[in-house]
């Protein structure tokens, strides 16, 4: 039997991409030929995969004419290419996929990061949040093979378009390789995480004044976003330099051997539109599998995994004062964390891509 032919689409550079780049390790296992597409940045990086990998250069790289520079592109890319299996990534890459599969005949697969008509970027901006939206409404009903991360958005697409969506959730390898890297502590201090995009409504914020009000501990944050200008200048408008320390990116083969020096990881996000209500953010993975307590925002998804396998805590109010306290109280019982690292060890026994990913075998 000849070899399949697999192109997976994304919009962003493919350094910190764990999901997709976990996905296309799991095809060439399958033996699949692969080739990954997404955009080249000014400042991104150079990759070695096992794979192929091809960053297009674009005219414009934000707002409505980058999605359609981006979809022009990859349309006539995948119109011109061999190929027998196209894999889209969200929303944003699915109009050129849906096409170009129309027009080859070729199998399609969506795989939905996230809830996309109602991230925080388009809750504000209804306009644009309806052109998207009447996309989707367009696209979706015809899918055969759709896949999303976390099952409160699989079961919102299967009632809004009567669809069969399967669960993959973005859980790490079990076995993740260390790197050396740069030490976090500094003068015995407990050292709290956030890691991912640094964006609108994903209580970064609040992170920060919290630290206003903590005493022997540091915050790193790992990632770069849209707000990183505005985190870095409430950093320095609260005095807080010492306190809180930005990293950038970092790619994503390193960054557990961050994580694992972290005391407690965070994930806060608001209420705010249904993606983040019903996200399950990789990084509470992430946390788990290097043994690391979470505090996570009080949202169906995140409270059901901490409460399932009492990995750590939920907050009840995004109050600064309120976060330190309880984590002044999780950081200073040091049975209770115990417990939870315990905890984390068992899950990730549990939650890990080896087990994850026999749901992409079902696909085919």
């Amino acid at each position: 039997m000849s070899q399949q032919k697999i192109i997976v689409s994304v919009t962003n550079d493919l350094t910190t991409d764990q999901r997709v780049a976990k996905i296309c390790n799991t095809l060439i296992e399958l033996n699949f030929e692969v080739v990954l597409v997404g955009r080249k940045l000014p400042n991104s990086k150079p990759l070695s995969r096992i794979y192929k990998t091809i960053r297009f250069n674009l005219w414009f790289n934000k707002g409505p004419l980058f999605y359609a520079n981006y979809n022009l592109r990859l349309f006539f890319f995948l119109l011109f290419s061999k190929v027998d299996i196209l894999w889209s990534n969200d929303l944003d890459t699915l109009l050129a996929n849906h096409t170009a599969s129309k027009w080859k005949k070729k199998k399609l697969i969506f795989d939905s990061h996230e809830y996309f008509t109602e991230v925080p970027e388009l809750v504000n901006r209804p306009s644009v949040q309806r052109i998207w939206k009447r996309m989707e409404q367009r696209i979706l009903p015809q899918l055969k093979n759709v896949i999303t991360v976390s099952q409160s958005i699989a079961d919102l697409y299967q009632k809004e378009y009567g669809i069969n969506v399967k669960l993959l959730r973005n859980v790490p390898e079990q076995n993740t390789s260390t790197y050396e890297v740069e030490s976090l502590k500094i003068d015995n201090k407990k050292v709290i995480i956030y890691q991912g995009a640094i964006n609108v409504n994903r209580g970064i914020e609040f992170m920060v004044k919290t630290m206003n009000h903590l005493d022997n501990c540091i915050l790193y944050i790992i990632g770069k976003g849209d707000i990183s200008n505005e985190i870095l200048q409430l950093i320095k408008s609260e005095n807080l330099t010492e306190k809180v320390k930005m990293l950038g990116e970092v790619p994503y083969e390193k960054l557990h051997s961050y994580t694992i020096q972290a005391d407690l990881g965070l994930s806060l996000e608001e209420d705010k539109g249904l993606n983040y209500r019903f996200a399950l953010p990789n990084k509470v993975f992430n946390y788990i599998h290097a043994n690391v307590p979470v505090l996570v925002s009080n949202l169906p998804e995140m409270t059901n995994l901490v409460n399932q396998y009492q990995v750590g805590e939920t907050i009840s109010t995004h109050e600064p004062q309120q976060i330190a306290k309880q984590i002044e109280q999780m950081l200073s019982n040091e049975t209770q964390l115990t417990i939870y690292k315990g905890n984390c060890k068992k899950a990730a026994l549990d939650l890990n891509w080896e087990k994850e990913k026999q749901v992409i075998s079902t696909l085919f």
